[in-house]
This record gives structure tokens, C-alpha cells and sequence, in this order.
């Protein structure tokens, strides 16, 4: 039997690394960071459970406790100068949209298909949920740096807001670590179009 994932010749080398504090949304950066089954241990958004948010009101009462598939927020470095750009900024902090890791190299990296996985050369396994979509949160931080811009980060990052994911195989990642993409091996469903229209 062939196997359901297979590896693909896409790769992303960490270019940053940070948590949220708890009680918190600006990320702190760091070096190193170490992953078990909850997610990043400095993580504010770690742990086997989460309550449930906007994003699946059409599956759950807000706050009801689900599977946390959030335990980490990764973007793209490319996705996030192309955000810069629209907003009209130098450039975008990772520190400022709550980024848990920035990837560089990976083409349409906010569109990498659901499940997937992330994986470095230790074993280190993460598994993307879904595509993320903006936000205000990050607006807010931002208009604290440049005020009159944080309202344009939400249309600005659409499409371009990364993933979120959770830890499939605990172990440590650090900045120059190179994630390999690993992607479900099915074609696409043929009613996809239709079902989200």
C-alpha cells in the first residue's frame, strides 16, 4: 500500500521563531523552540483543547471546548512582504500578527492543502489545519507602530495570513531548521466548487 502523505521537493527554512505570552497577542521572539503534544511550551495558545472561536461558529457555539488544531501560527516571509507592501509599510513584524514561525521558501504558502505536514530533519512533525484568515488583532498591534495603517491589515492579508497547525511529533526547532512539505497524496474533491458556493 502506498503511503497517504507524500514528501515534496517544497521546503522552508525557519526564519523566525516566537510565542504569546499568555494574556497576550504581540509574540515574543526566540531562537530555539521546544514542542511537545500541547504545542510550543511558551505558548499561550497550547493544549490538547480550545474553546472554539468565530472561525467554526458554523460547527460550534463560541466556546465550546474542541481539539485545539491551533497551537501554532505559521506564515510566509514572502506572503508577509507582499502584506507589507499592500499596507504600505517597510515591512511587517512577525512579533505583531502572533506568528508562532516564519517560513521561507515555499510558494503560496497560505494555500498549502489541509493536513499536510511540516517536517524537519530531526522528526520535529507538524500538521496544518487550515489557512488562516486575518484578523483584527494584528490591525491593533500595528496601529500602536504606524497609526492610520492597522485598519488596512485585514484586507491587506487576505490570503496571506499563513496556517495554523498542531504538533503531531514533539522535539525542538530553531531558526535555520529547513521544514520539508509533506502532502496528502488524493486529488481534489470534484464537488469542491460546488459545495462553496
Amino acid at each position: 500500500m502506498s503511503a497517504a502523505l507524500k514528501p515534496t521537493e517544497f521546503s522552508g527554512e525557519i526564519v523566525w521563531l516566537g510565542a504569546v505570552p499568555q494574556g497576550g497577542f504581540a509574540a515574543a521572539p526566540m531562537t530555539e523552540m521546544e514542542l511537545d503534544f500541547e504545542g510550543p511550551i511558551l505558548e499561550a495558545h497550547r493544549g490538547h483543547t480550545r474553546p472554539s472561536c468565530s472561525r467554526v461558529l458554523a460547527q460550534h457555539p463560541r466556546g465550546t471546548e474542541i481539539s485545539n488544531t491551533r497551537q501554532v501560527t505559521i506564515l510566509s516571509a514572502e506572503e508577509m512582504a507582499e502584506t507589507a507592501f499592500a499596507m504600505g509599510l517597510p515591512e511587517l513584524k512577525p512579533e505583531w500578527v502572533g506568528a508562532s514561525i516564519i517560513l521561507r521558501g515555499i510558494p503560496d504558502f497560505s494555500h498549502i492543502p489541509p493536513s499536510s505536514r511540516l517536517q524537519a530533519p530531526d522528526g520535529t512533525t507538524l500538521i496544518v489545519d487550515m489557512e488562516n484568515r486575518p484578523c483584527v488583532l494584528p490591525g491593533k498591534q500595528i496601529e500602536m507602530e504606524h497609526p492610520g495603517k492597522g485598519a488596512r491589515y485585514k484586507p491587506a492579508a487576505g490570503g496571506r495570513r499563513g496556517v495554523t497547525g498542531w504538533v503531531e511529533r514533539p522535539g525542538r526547532l530553531k531558526l535555520g531548521d529547513v521544514l520539508r512539505l509533506h502532502v496528502p497524496d488524493q486529488r481534489r474533491w470534484n464537488k469542491a466548487d460546488e459545495a462553496l458556493t
